[in-house]
């Protein structure tokens, strides 16, 4: 027999076997197997049965039964004066014709037996190299995701000497422009200017955000190191971190730190599609 094990990016796990008719009673212990190996993504089986194989069961041909067949159609053809004689095709597809040497089955009934450990065993064989192929391609992805996550960290890095400049360069730039529009028809007032920048400062301060997202990339490097399915959790931890670059951006009242902004957020989507390989 032959396996063949196909596997493509789902979000959760699905399996999908296709075997002969005759084996379809293995389908659910087969299932179990494959999800052993698999925890994420769509996967196809595919069972062929070959000539020749060496594990199929020997059958042995009931001879009572084709004695009381062909007395059965000779009687038929002596009492109601039918035409027509049975052949050996027609015969060999009767029930009951071939039987197994020990249990008495029918070959179209698998011994289960017999045939449960031959897929099992071929099956895992199959999914072993399916599972090294897959932590092969996994190593490249993860150290793929690391390096972004190094970018996105020298990003990280830059706001974090942007986020103090911020309310200062707001200041500078309000007091110059109130000092150009002031043609002497009002008075400068420093109380209403301090609580101007004030409540900029309160509205435009990322610090929270900041701290989170070191956070978040410190989970994910831990994550891509782990032996287990981390997929879904990567998942989730890139969505949180996207979050907060998009509140950093709605809080930003800053050329250069919107920049910045925008370079993570293309970071964070890249590794969004990556994540979507690992399981």
């Amino acid at each position: 027999m032959v396996f063949e094990v196909k596997s493509v990016n789902h979000r959760y796990c699905e399996v999908v076997l296709r075997l002969p008719r005759e084996w379809t009673c293995f389908e659910d212990a087969l299932r179990r197997t494959v999800q052993q190996y698999v925890k994420r993504g769509r996967v196809d089986v595919f069972v062929t049965k070959e000539e020749g194989d060496d594990h199929a069961p020997h059958a042995l041909l009931n001879e009572h039964a084709v004695k009381m067949y062909l007395k059965a159609a000779q009687d038929l053809s002596q009492r109601y004066g039918l035409d027509g004689e049975l052949t050996v095709k027609d015969l060999l597809s009767l029930p009951d014709v071939w039987i197994s040497p020990e249990h008495g089955a029918s070959p179209g009934e698998p011994d289960v037996d017999e045939w449960g450990p031959v897929l099992e065993k071929g099956l895992r064989a199959a999914l072993e190299g399916l599972a090294a192929m897959r932590s092969m391609e996994g190593k490249h992805l993860a150290a793929d995701v690391e390096q972004r996550l190094s970018k996105l960290q020298a990003l990280h890095a830059e706001m974090l000497q942007l986020a103090p400049t911020v309310v200062e360069d707001y200041r500078n730039k309000l007091k110059q422009r109130l000092s150009d529009l002031n043609d002497g028809s009002f008075a400068f007032d420093e109380h209403k200017f301090g609580m101007e920048i004030a409540i900029f400062a309160d509205r435009s301060n990322i610090d929270e955000e900041l701290i989170r997202l070191q956070s978040h990339f410190e989970q994910c490097k831990g994550l891509l190191r782990a032996d287990e399915p981390v997929g879904r959790k990567l998942d989730f931890l890139i969505q949180e971190m996207n979050r907060e670059v998009n509140t950093i951006g709605s809080k930003a009242n800053h050329l250069t730190l919107v920049n910045r902004v925008v370079e993570m957020k293309a970071e964070l989507e890249k590794i969004r599609e990556q994540l979507a390989n690992i399981e």
